[in-house]
């Protein structure tokens, strides 16, 4: 097969390394890659289902991307990812603009379904892959890769569909995720992801995170290692010993905690109460002082009141976040918060997302004027030419969730490191210049 390929890649970093799989088994075939969509003959969307708005989105790049066949080069769409793997008896009839439909771990599917569909026409093969590691096609940066770890979820938060579309959590096999991480080459920043990576290994029996983060470290091609997804039950105090000690590691956790209130955190299923999210962050400032901390929360939580809306503003305060998420809760058929009674409409549930970002703007804004004067190790992402600087990244800021930090300098190259005075702060971003050596 001798076929022109392009991808639209929708949802979070997670989907993007299943996209990459794809690319990888491309490039493997020995067909070629494009990035101009009008160019390509066989259109892969890559979609996420995640929440109702991101099912449109995917759709909505569905029915854009069957445009091109009036120019007469698109033949196929193949349409992969969270949206067939849930709701595959629904598309399959209905969406007639895909050809070929894949799930979540059927990278090696592809061509196998694709000659099918040249032969007989629309094809569903959901679920007929191996779900092996086989090569990756990185599409981020070359010096910032991301290694998933596992998939799927242990945790039955009552408001999440990820269980119902990917399954139990499974730890992808150490060794394999060793050399892949090997063949990803010379790598400044690779990000480990999993929907929930702190449960790594558990699985099989035993929590062996620690232990694979050591193992990655060992790695001469990987300079630093960037934790997201750490759920906050699962931080362990050998979790927070290697954070702390290992030269490697970022000092840098993404920890989702949701929600601060007891009452909602139940309802929500989630594991932690309070004053044990209370306990963790005082032990890993205490621990870990330079640690920059992440997390997200959900606003209008069915029966959420407007007193525990409150007391997560005053919870924000306490807290003091380098970085924040703030996400209105989305009502999701085959969920158990589906039913709950109290659901907030949606009008509610704006103002009150708005009103923590408002809060969180006024934190964010003051710990980075905290800079101001001060130099940082940024780690040069490229050029912005809007700003005509270039664009970078302290070690509190992660890539595409986080703030920037813009610099000027004589010259500067994607990937190294430099040390930049900070001249002003603005909510979520920084300004500065390069110091001469």
């Amino acid at each position: 097969m001798e076929k022109v390929f392009g991808m639209i890649s929708l949802g979070c970093d997670k989907n993007r390394v299943d996209g990459e799989r794809l690319l990888g088994e491309i490039e493997r075939h020995g067909c070629r890659i494009t990035d101009d969509i009008a160019e390509a003959q066989v259109l892969i969307v890559n979609t996420c289902a995640f929440l109702n708005a991101a099912r449109e989105e995917s759709i909505a790049a569905i029915l854009e991307g069957n445009g091109y066949r009036a120019g007469g080069k698109l033949e196929k769409i193949v349409v992969t990812g969270c949206l067939p793997e849930k709701f595959i008896g629904e598309l399959f009839p209905a969406l007639t603009e895909g050809d070929v439909f894949l799930g979540v771990k059927d990278a090696s599917a592809l061509f196998p379904a694709l000659e099918r569909s040249y032969r007989e026409g629309r094809v569903n093969a959901v679920g007929t892959g191996d779900g092996k590691l086989y090569g990756r096609l990185v599409s981020t940066m070359p010096h910032l890769k991301y290694l998933k770890i596992a998939d799927g979820c242990f945790n039955r938060c009552t408001y999440c569909l990820i269980p119902k579309i990917r399954g139990k959590y499974v730890s992808y096999p150490m060794e394999e995720l060793v050399e892949e991480a090997r063949g990803l080459g010379e790598t400044e920043e690779l990000v480990l992801v999993a929907q929930d990576t702190t449960r790594y290994g558990e699985d099989l029996g035993q929590n062996q995170f620690v232990k694979l983060i050591k193992k990655l470290s060992e790695l001469d091609n990987i300079c630093h290692i960037r934790l997201l997804y750490c759920y906050p039950e699962v931080i362990t105090d050998d979790l927070i010993r290697e954070v702390r000690e290992n030269p490697k590691v970022i000092k840098y956790l993404d920890i989702p905690l949701q929600h601060c209130e007891d009452r909602i955190l139940k309802l929500m299923g989630r594991r932690s109460r309070k004053e044990e999210i209370r306990a963790l962050l005082t032990k890993l400032r205490r621990e870990i002082p330079a640690l920059a901390i992440r997390t997200t929360f959900i606003a209008g939580f069915p029966s959420e009141t407007e007193e525990e809306h409150e007391a997560l503003l005053a919870f924000l305060d306490e807290a003091q976040f380098d970085n924040c998420g703030f996400f209105a809760y989305s009502r999701e058929e085959d969920t158990r918060a589906y039913k709950l009674p109290g659901q907030i409409p949606a009008a509610v549930k704006k103002r009150r997302v708005k009103a923590l970002y408002r809060r969180q703007a006024e934190i964010s804004a003051k710990k980075l004027a905290n800079y101001v004067g001060k130099e940082l190790d940024i780690v040069c992402d490229g050029i912005d030419y809007e700003k005509s600087c270039f664009v970078g990244r302290a070690y509190f800021q992660a890539y595409e969730i986080d703030g920037n930090t813009y610099f000027t300098s004589p010259e500067a190259e994607e990937g190294k490191t430099y040390r930049v005075h900070i001249d002003r702060a603005q909510t979520y971003d920084l300004f500065g210049h390069t110091v001469e050596e």
